[in-house]
């Protein structure tokens, strides 16, 4: 799981962590990172896919029943 404090975005700690993970799957021989976005966080869902990230179409539900439910987009990169 990848997160950054509200406080400390914009300064590229997102990116350098992002870099990280997928510098260690490709060192492991994982061909492409499967990630989960919670789909209404648009401005989010984009900033990945600037970096490569698209949507597969495949949603998942969010693992803690919400009302109203909240829904997970899968996003895919080849590495």
């Amino acid at each position: 799981m990848l997160c950054v404090s509200p406080d400390l975005q914009s300064g590229g700690l997102g990116r350098l962590l992002l870099d990280a993970a997928e510098h260690c799957a490709r060192e492991q021989g994982i061909a492409a990172m499967e990630m989960t976005v919670i789909d209404s966080r648009e401005s989010l869902i984009a900033w990945y896919e600037r970096r490569g990230y698209r949507r597969t179409g495949e949603t998942r539900p969010f693992p803690v029943l919400r009302d109203p439910p909240i829904t997970f987009a899968v996003l895919e990169k080849p590495l």
